[in-house]
């Protein structure tokens, strides 16, 4: 009979491990260009609620495809530019009053 020895395994580097990614989670470079989820809003709101807020939806997008385009100051972003910008972006067209919080969103310093 022969004598058997038994030697341990060399050991392997471990390689610092990387951060886990959630089960279902999109990479870093898509979460941060997809909008966000739309959630269904709150029911027994008075009317005027849901109408402002939608004015106020549709003029912050407006407000960023203008600010995308170059325009930065409310001045440039009359009316007639602020409609043709929503028909090309494919938003029904603005009324006035949107328009006017589009320019007043434009015209926010922070």
């Amino acid at each position: 009979m022969s004598a058997v020895t038994l030697t341990p395994a060399p050991e392997l580097k471990k390689s610092p491990k990387a951060p886990r990614a959630r089960a279902g989670a999109k990479p870093a470079a898509a979460r941060r260009l997809a909008p966000p989820a739309r959630r269904a809003l709150p029911a027994g709101l008075p009317r005027a609620w849901y109408i402002d807020h939608n004015r106020r939806l549709k003029a912050m997008r407006l407000a960023v495809v203008l600010l995308d385009s170059g325009l930065y100051t409310p001045e440039q972003a009359n009316n007639r530019r602020i409609r043709s910008i929503a028909a090309r972006v494919g938003v029904h067209r603005p009324s006035a009053a949107t328009c006017r919080l589009v320019r007043s969103l434009l015209h926010q310093e922070n």
